[in-house]
């Protein structure tokens, strides 16, 4: 799961099994409001999440474990959530996880029983996929160009990856559509909408609009020369439904995680204060009839 983290916090936890090495980025970037394409979307978050990967799993490694499914900030599992179906229908199923990271969600799925394939952009987070273990099949590519042949998969997932980052959903989603085989589902977690009229903090100071939801403007993290090095896309809950219609699905339901008394941590923006009152995160389950 690579939810996005506008605010990023260093955190002593960690469930590496060797020493991280690689350096964290040495530059503030300017963050900025401005429209980003389908290119330069890609270029930017695959070379963020390269550069920041290390910190991720550290910080988040675990609290996502080795082996759970974990579809957001929130905590929910897969094992009591069951968007896929029940656990024991897994078995045999080929499944595609899309921004995989480092597989978490998808070694829960083999085992299981079903034969997951952990798909990412970034080669720094597969690396952490390999470093953990497991005989998943893991795929460096881009979301919005699946290398798998037509109806390859009965079931897609994908927990914050991918689509909170894409320019153009639709085309993604298309693509899942593509190799999902009649009847597929596919069950994608992205930051609720509501919450890009909130400032992104964890505080009491998250909890005053500051912004309209209706403004789709891209939020950008650039580099001196005005690159973009990091960049996520705003899509209202219309246009969410909107868009997994574009791209032939059939949607079933928007799950949004209450936040559980159990779960005291904050995540960048989320936090129990903020999650006891407004939504964090969204869940789209779709079907391709």
């Amino acid at each position: 799961m690579t939810p996005p983290e506008r605010v990023r916090r260093k955190c002593p936890q960690t469930n590496t099994r060797e020493p991280i090495i690689q350096e964290p980025d040495t530059f503030e970037p300017e963050a900025t409001r401005r429209d980003a394409g389908v290119t330069e979307s890609s270029r930017a978050n695959r070379g963020w999440w390269d550069r920041n990967a290390d910190e991720y799993q550290v910080e988040h490694g675990t609290f996502l474990g080795d082996d759970r499914f974990v579809w957001c900030p929130e905590g929910l599992d897969e094992v009591e959530a069951e968007l896929l179906g029940p656990a024991e229908d897994l078995k045999g199923k080929d499944v595609l996880e899309i921004g995989a990271g480092a597989a978490q969600c998808s070694r829960w799925l083999a085992g299981q029983g079903a034969r997951p394939v952990a798909l990412d952009l970034s080669h720094r987070q597969l690396q952490h996929a390999l470093r953990i273990g497991g005989n998943v099949p893991l795929v460096e590519a881009d979301a919005g160009a699946l290398p798998f042949a037509d109806a390859s998969f009965h079931l897609a997932c994908s927990a914050y990856g991918a689509l909170p980052f894409v320019a153009d959903p639709v085309r993604v989603l298309r693509e899942v559509h593509r190799v999902l085989r009649p009847g597929g589902r596919f069950v994608f977690s992205v930051t609720h909408p509501i919450r890009w009229a909130f400032p992104d903090e964890p505080g009491p100071e998250g909890l005053s609009v500051s912004a309209s939801y209706f403004d789709r403007t891209p939020y950008v993290e650039q580099d001196e020369e005005g690159g973009a090095v990091y960049v996520e896309h705003h899509r209202t809950i219309g246009d969410r439904v909107r868009d997994v219609v574009a791209g032939g699905f059939r949607l079933l339901d928007v799950v949004e995680p209450e936040w559980p008394a159990w779960n005291t941590q904050e995540w960048g923006g989320w936090s129990p204060l903020r999650g006891n009152l407004i939504p964090g995160t969204a869940i789209f389950v779709c079907v391709r009839d």
